[in-house]
């Protein structure tokens, strides 16, 4: 068969969404599902919030791009909320996760170079993590199903286990730049660091001289609860790549820093066409409005602490398939007995729930950060039918 016009690099399903309604997307044939997958968390004020879309609607009429040639009024804005915000003292706007963390670690690389210390280059990451799909990036990892035949891949970055506090260590010699790590990960099974872990790499990087590089693209921006992840830990990052929820489902991502870290980020080292447009600043503008209301983030832990209750609540009428629940807020994954991909699919097509896969057999629930109590009955109820209905594949 030919290629088709869409590069086939996606196992699609048979969802073929046309419209978005808060917490509901409907497809071609006017079939509703409930979307507890949120477009992988980038959807956090579900589907045509009117704040979202007004921004987004007037900011196209007014003035959609004009390059990083020119000042930016509207990206100055965008930064000074977060910096006032968060840690950092400075930001980059992407357009993507993985330009965010592209980022990050050309910060961090050019941070020993301006200390004069050009050899201290090496990034260490950790396994089961995912950090985008670009060369830098998969090169963190090292996860065969991204990293097969794009090899050579970059050299600069070592990856050691998981919440693995002396294997990090153990990594560090004198060429190092700093730790990546997701304080949550997402794509790995919603695996949170521990607070030893997490801890533990800042008190490193302090005594070592190196940044700590904290990859929040899916587990920032409110998801847990808290702006940023790790405020949980109570751990302060020289460098946070941010992205997903920070649009709303418009394309964006942001690189924060603190000055020091960003100290050899100067004019010519780094540049992007689109990041920072002015329709994506006001797309971030909208979405900060909404986050950082009075008692918004706070809603999202209790309304974490609702959904993970119902789902907890799930397992003992169906262990033989769900065993646990873990995660923080509304980042929160359900490991099952058996293929999570498998059930994913059942729910979607059997039971009109969407959901995401993750590594580990997790199903990852990933609503929208707004949803009602209806909205979580109502995935409880789907979930029940879905487990009631669904067949464990025979052991191997």
């Amino acid at each position: 068969m030919p290629i088709t016009p869409l590069m086939p690099v996606y196992p699609r399903c048979g969802v073929r969404p046309v419209r978005g309604e808060g917490a509901w997307l409907i497809g071609e044939r006017g079939e509703r599902y409930l979307d507890f997958a949120s477009g992988i968390a980038v959807n956090a004020l579900g589907h045509g919030h009117p704040h979202l879309v007004q921004a987004i609607q007037q900011q196209a009429a007014t003035l959609m791009h004009v390059s990083n040639l020119y000042g930016s009024p509207q990206g100055e804005a965008l930064a000074q909320r977060l910096v006032d915000a968060t840690f950092a003292d400075t930001v980059f706007f992407t357009n993507s996760g993985a330009e965010a963390v592209e980022c990050a670690i050309k910060t961090a690389r050019r941070y020993h170079f301006a200390n004069g210390n050009p050899e201290r280059h090496k990034i260490v990451s950790f396994g089961n993590a995912f950090h985008g799909r670009t060369l830098g990036t998969i090169s963190a990892t090292n996860q065969p199903k991204m990293r097969d035949g794009f090899e050579p891949l970059l050299p600069g970055f070592e990856v050691v286990a998981f919440n693995d506090l002396e294997g990090a260590e153990a990594a560090v010699d004198e060429t190092t730049a700093g730790f990546l790590v997701e304080p949550v990960q997402g794509e790995g099974g919603i695996l949170p660091a521990t607070r030893d872990f997490l801890q533990g790499l800042r008190r490193i990087a302090d005594e070592r001289g190196l940044l700590l590089i904290l990859d929040e693209v899916q587990c920032g921006m409110a998801r847990t609860g808290y702006l940023f992840a790790h405020e949980l830990y109570g751990v302060t990052p020289d460098i946070v790549a941010s992205a997903k929820g920070i649009g709303g489902g418009f394309p964006l991502g942001a690189c924060l820093a603190t000055e020091e870290a960003a100290k050899g980020m100067v004019i010519g080292t780094h540049g992007s066409t689109y990041g920072g447009n002015p329709l994506a600043m006001a797309a971030g503008n909208a979405m900060l409005d909404v986050l950082l209301a009075p008692g918004f983030l706070e809603q999202v832990r209790q309304t974490g602490e609702r959904l993970r209750a119902s789902l907890e609540q799930l397992i003992p009428n169906h262990d033989h398939l769900f065993d646990s629940v873990r995660g923080e807020g509304l980042m929160l994954g359900l490991k099952l007995k058996g293929d999570s991909r498998a059930f994913v699919a059942h729910l979607r097509d059997e039971h009109g729930l969407l959901t995401v896969a993750a590594g580990d057999n997790v199903v990852r629930i990933l609503p929208p950060l707004n949803i009602e109590d209806s909205h979580i009955a109502e995935c409880i109820e789907r979930l029940s039918a879905g487990a009631r209905s669904f067949q464990l594949p025979a052991a191997a």
